[in-house]
């Protein structure tokens, strides 16, 4: 088991909160020397998962684009982080085209992800971020993944970029994300393989 997380933020906002979400439990882990790395999905080309199942038996999706290169990043590592911002009370379209098209291309191929490490993060002005939770949540627990969970929902609240800083309570989440994430990648780097 790899001791890395991939974490991706599915904000377009390089400065919004669930970018400061994610730098925060980015910082934690590193101190406790987990690699971490983010990635803004917004800045990639993923496109919707269009169900052809043309990716059974290849570990890998049909569709040119960026997806096949998130598979990979999300294969070599031990946890899987995916961040998102509260719109409409759902996630947004890019983590909504990563979880259908990565979440299909590991059923496809004997479930990839099994025995990872997975946790959603969600930023929220309000309210909305339970649905989104779950969203993510759904992803992790149909993939055969080890899902972490925090002191409280892994939520953060503000509306304007740098406002979730302040929210003592999500920040103190993040912390306590971070730790347990660390826990058991360290947990299951020395379990039997089954």
């Amino acid at each position: 088991m790899s001791l890395s997380v991939i974490m991706f933020n599915g904000s377009p906002r390089p400065n919004g909160n669930t970018a400061l979400c994610l730098r925060r439990i980015q910082e934690r882990l590193e101190r406790a020397a987990i690699a971490a790395e983010i990635v803004p999905l917004a800045e990639l080309r993923v496109e919707p998962c269009t169900g052809c199942g043309g990716c059974r038996g290849k570990r890998r999706c049909v569709q040119e684009d960026d997806l096949n290169g998130l598979l990979a990043k999300m294969l070599a590592a031990g946890g899987i982080i995916i961040g998102s911002p509260t719109w409409f009370g759902s996630v947004t379209s890019w983590v909504k085209n990563l979880i259908d098209r990565a979440g299909f291309v590991a059923r496809m191929n004997d479930h990839l992800f099994k025995h990872k490490a997975g946790t959603p993060v969600i930023a929220a002005r309000r309210g909305g971020a339970v649905q989104v939770y779950n969203q993510i949540m759904s992803f992790f627990a149909i993939n055969h993944f080890f899902m972490v969970g925090s002191s409280y929902w892994n939520f953060a609240f503000g509306l304007h970029p740098g406002e979730a800083a302040g929210d003592a309570e999500g920040m103190q989440t993040m912390d306590d994300i971070a730790d347990n994430m660390a826990f058991l990648l360290r947990a299951l780097e020395s379990a039997p393989r089954i």
